[in-house]
């Protein structure tokens, strides 16, 4: 239902860019857009479609900038775009309502619109959303909570069975999504090994291979591991090939389709995927910025991360994951 309901938002949004004849909606104005990760990592890229897209589809100039998913920098990036006074900024709210808060603040006296994608602001956006202060993404939370729940029917996990979680607790609403899956797997019983992401595994997955090389080392009998991690998942088949496991030897969860991840479902290293369809966080929040500065609408709240993606119907999206919008 949230999935059918987004795409009707997005429809009525392409009906109002086009109802008037000549000017596009968005002509002339400029954007900045924080996409979160690192040039080239496999879900910020996708994200970054998505923007590129609907700026050129709206007329916006639009200014992508990078974070390596550090909150630190993509604090000093949002200090940045305040300073060059775009019509607006889209972020990611890893920092959390108190790291931003002051600079939303600041980015709004000098009337410079912000909107959130993938991680929410809730405090900002109750403060700011009737001045076009949105978000689009999952709710982390309840996307946790689904992996979890997913899982335990896919992979007929029991009480007792022991899981790898891999996840980033620390952050204050992007660690909700850890959260969800760990209050979960635990009420039904689930023996739960919680290791958090480090920032240097969060920039480059590659480093996380010694980890997961020692951990199935030390724990043979774990039947699942969760990766909340859109480019570690990426990063699955080779890092597990690197601790010299065979295809389905343990069953991997995991967020974000990829090219990378796609070829994981395909050759049995990966079985499940969130779909938190990353290129409408970056089309939907450029267009929000670009409507509320035309027409003045409110912020808009689209969750789009309610499917998973697994050998069953991966042909259906995988050539739209290899053009880098899936």
């Amino acid at each position: 239902m949230k999935r059918s309901v987004g795409c009707l938002v997005l429809g009525l949004l392409m009906m109002v860019t086009t109802a008037m004849a000549g000017e596009k909606t968005g002509q002339g104005l400029k954007i900045w857009f924080d996409v979160g990760g690192p040039v080239g990592g496999s879900y910020n890229t996708v994200v970054q479609n998505g923007a590129k897209a609907a700026a050129q589809d709206l007329g916006v100039d639009l200014t992508l900038v990078y974070s390596d998913w550090h909150p630190e920098k993509m604090i000093e990036n949002f200090k940045k775009a305040v300073a060059v006074k775009p019509d607006g900024i889209v972020v990611m709210g890893h920092p959390g309502d108190a790291a931003y808060a002051p600079f939303i603040d600041e980015a709004r006296k000098a009337g410079i619109l912000v909107t959130s994608c993938d991680t929410p602001l809730p405090e900002a956006q109750g403060k700011y959303q009737a001045e076009g202060f949105g978000y689009i993404g999952p709710d982390n939370y309840s996307q946790g909570k689904a992996m979890a729940e997913e899982s335990i029917r896919r992979f007929s996990l029991n009480k007792g069975d022991r899981v790898f979680v891999w996840g980033l607790k620390r952050l204050p609403t992007r660690g909700r999504r850890a959260v969800g899956i760990l209050e979960t797997l635990e009420a039904h019983g689930i023996v739960v090994d919680y290791y958090e992401i480090s920032p240097e595994v969060d920039q480059d997955p590659s480093l996380g291979a010694p980890l997961v090389t020692g951990y199935l080392a030390s724990r043979p009998d774990a039947k699942l591991m969760i990766i909340d991690h859109g480019s570690l998942t990426a990063q699955m088949e080779s890092i597990l090939r690197t601790a010299g496991q065979k295809p389905g030897a343990v069953a991997v969860a995991g967020f974000s389709l990829s090219p990378a991840t796609a070829a994981a479902i395909k050759n049995g290293y990966v079985h499940l995927v969130g779909d938190a369809q990353p290129f409408l966080l970056g089309y939907l929040s450029v267009a929000q910025i670009a409507l509320t500065k035309k027409y003045g609408f409110s912020g808009l709240t689209i969750d789009t991360g309610s499917g998973f993606i697994h050998a069953g119907n991966l042909g259906l999206v995988e050539p739209l994951a290899k053009k880098g919008l899936r």
